[in-house]
């Protein structure tokens, strides 16, 4: 997780908006980018997580932008995609071929919980009350949304004690 050339301590309200939105669709592609690996690996059912994962970020980069839209009309952009990598996102790393349900939740969990450890630590170097107002809300909704994701966790039963993967075949020279 990084985030470059934002000085969090002038942060305005309107580039903290731009900032979560820009996090929010960074998340929202990964986990359309991973629902449509799983679709190839014929995993249907973590494809479908992931998918409603992207969803749910879609949603909330949606009323994040209606906010920032009330508020600062078409005021300009300042902060870039180019400022930010895989704050919210999950992690590359955490997609296999045939991945089942939980490991695709399990994956989603460790994303919510990165997005709130980055709330976490930016919120003491921001200093203006409004942009410490949206962190702190944005830094709470990453704990409702892990109880949600671990709600669904617990829902599911435990994963075989041999995957599909263990019936990969390894990469072999042509």
């Amino acid at each position: 997780m990084s985030v470059s050339g934002i000085d969090f301590s002038r942060l305005a309200l309107c580039d903290a908006f731009d900032l979560a939105i820009l996090i929010e669709q960074e998340a929202e592609e990964r986990y359309e980018e991973f629902g449509h690996q799983m679709e190839i690996h014929h995993t249907p059912e973590a494809a479908e997580f992931f998918h409603r994962m992207a969803q749910n970020e879609a949603r909330h980069g949606g009323r994040l932008a209606q906010q920032r839209t009330t508020r600062f009309g078409d005021a300009p952009r300042l902060v870039t995609r180019a400022m930010l990598w895989d704050v919210e996102a999950p992690d590359y790393d955490q997609t296999r071929a045939f991945m089942t349900v939980r490991q695709a939740m399990q994956a989603a969990l460790q994303a919510e919980e990165k997005a709130h450890a980055f709330f976490v630590a930016v919120l003491p170097q921001a200093h203006d009350p409004e942009v410490r107002a949206l962190f702190t809300e944005l830094r709470d909704e990453e704990i409702l949304h892990q109880a949600l994701v671990t709600s669904e966790l617990e829902k599911l039963p435990p994963d075989p004690a041999v995957g599909p993967d263990a019936f990969e075949d390894d990469p072999t020279a042509q």
